[in-house]
């Protein structure tokens, strides 16, 4: 399987673009907008896009990605169905940023902890990991031990919990007992900045470290 990263919006928020190379099929997660640079890396792998999957409802994630699935005639899945507030904001919201014009969606499936997605010949698992906002999901590749997390887990750092229905224990919570037991060795994709894995995190991330988490 093949991963791209391609930043997109002006708070560079992480798309990814997983190709299965069995099937040459492609989902994307959060292509949030610049939908065109996304169209291009995905050209450029020679692939088509089978699905578009979302982590959660925040504008640089989900602003464009009901256009992007509507441009490519896919089905959108997820995020957890608690983040509908956030997806019905997105008109408003989007000429609060000056962002081109947005439209509240429903995705074709909401997702739930346990439920498994796929594409080509790919299955990732779910994961329901509120904190950030209260329907952020987590995907996760075992067979490649890769996941993409979304603003639950950044390299050094967490995500944010000071926004409407944020919670900090939350948060912590669905880090360690969701994803740590994933095992040290999975690479993340956060949704801003540097890929990391949880070993590292769990060594020396200065918010949920096990020294941290033990110390508190």
């Amino acid at each position: 399987m093949k991963l791209l990263i391609v930043p997109v919006t002006p708070f560079m928020q992480n798309c990814s673009l997983l190709v299965c190379e069995q099937t040459n099929r492609a989902a994307a997660f959060d292509p949030g907008g610049d939908l065109d640079r996304v169209d291009e890396a995905l050209k450029g792998t020679g692939a088509t896009l089978e699905k578009v999957f979302l982590t959660h409802g925040h504008i640089d994630h989900c602003g464009q990605s009901a256009e992007f699935a509507q441009r490519h005639g896919v089905p959108l899945e997820g995020p957890q169905r608690e983040d509908a507030f956030w997806i019905d904001q997105l008109p408003e919201q989007g000429v609060r940023f000056g962002l081109p014009r947005l439209d509240a969606f429903t995705p074709d499936r909401w997702l739930e902890d346990g439920d498994t997605v796929g594409f080509g010949a790919q299955t990732l698992k779910v994961f329901h990991c509120p904190g950030h906002t209260p329907g952020h999901v987590v995907f996760f590749h075992e067979a490649a031990k890769l996941a993409i997390v979304g603003d639950v887990l950044f390299h050094g750092s967490i995500g944010r919990t000071d926004f409407p229905r944020g919670d900090h224990a939350t948060l912590i919570r669905s880090i360690t007992t969701k994803l740590w037991p994933l095992g040290d060795d999975v690479s993340f994709v956060p949704g801003h900045g540097p890929m990391s894995t949880f070993g590292d995190e769990r060594a020396g991330n200065p918010f949920v470290g096990d020294a941290v988490v033990r110390g508190g």
